[in-house]
C-alpha cells in the first residue's frame, strides 16, 4: 500500500529512537476523497493504535494507518531526500483526493474518476472545474462546466483540445465524444 524509500525508513528510525519504546508512526489523510484532502505522518504511541488500524511492517518500526485513510493511501510514497538546500521528507498520495477505481468500475465511475484526478486539477489553476452530466448511449460524455470556465470565451477550446482529447485517449473504444452541457447564457459568469 505505502511504499517507505530506505532513506525514509532509516530517518523514521533516528526520530523514533528518541521516542517512548513502541512508538511507531501514522499516516493519514485528513479529508480523504475530497478536493482538500492533505496528507501527514506523525508518532504513533503504543496506547494510541486502534483494533481497526491497519500496521505495516518495515525496518525497525510499523506505519499505522486508519481505516478510514487506508484506500486513500494506495500506491502512496515516502521519501526522505537531500541535496544542497538541506534534507525533505515527502509523501505523494495520488489517490489521497479521489479514490482510485477499479479497471473494471462501470464507465461513469472511471470518467468521473480521471475528471476528478486530472481534469479538474488543470482546472482548478484557473478557477474552473467540470463535472459529468451523464453518458449517453452513443458514448458521448455530457459535461457541465463550474466556477471560472462558466462564461469563458476559451470553454470550446478547452472542450475540445484539453477535456475531449484527454478521455477519448483514455476510453478509446467506450466514448465517442465530449459535449458541454452548460447554459453558458443563463445564471452567474465568471467572464463576460
Amino acid at each position: 500500500m505505502i511504499n517507505i524509500s530506505e532513506s525514509a525508513q532509516t530517518h523514521f528510525g533516528k526520530l523514533l529512537s528518541s521516542q517512548a519504546e513502541g512508538t511507531n508512526i501514522r499516516v493519514f489523510v485528513v479529508n480523504p476523497g475530497t478536493p482538500n484532502a492533505e496528507c501527514g505522518v506523525s508518532y504513533c504511541p503504543a496506547d494510541a493504535v486502534e483494533q481497526t488500524d491497519m500496521r505495516l511492517n518495515f525496518n525497525g518500526f510499523d506505519a499505522v494507518v486508519d481505516a478510514e485513510s487506508a484506500p486513500f493511501l494506495e500506491d502512496a510514497e515516502i521519501d526522505f531526500v537531500t541535496d544542497q538546500m538541506g534534507s525533505q521528507l515527502t509523501l505523494k498520495a495520488p489517490n489521497a483526493k479521489v479514490r482510485q477505481v477499479d479497471d473494471d468500475a462501470p464507465l461513469m465511475d472511471r470518467v468521473n474518476y480521471m475528471i476528478d484526478a486530472e481534469i479538474n486539477p488543470q482546472l482548478a489553476s484557473h478557477g474552473g472545474k467540470v463535472i459529468l452530466v451523464e453518458i449517453t448511449p452513443e458514448g458521448i460524455a455530457r459535461l457541465q462546466f463550474g466556477g471560472g470556465c462558466n462564461g469563458c470565451s476559451m470553454v470550446d477550446v478547452t472542450l475540445k483540445e484539453g477535456i475531449e482529447k484527454q478521455l477519448l485517449a483514455q476510453f478509446p473504444n467506450e466514448l465517442t465524444g465530449v459535449k458541454d452541457a452548460t447554459e453558458h447564457e443563463a445564471g452567474e459568469h465568471s467572464y463576460y
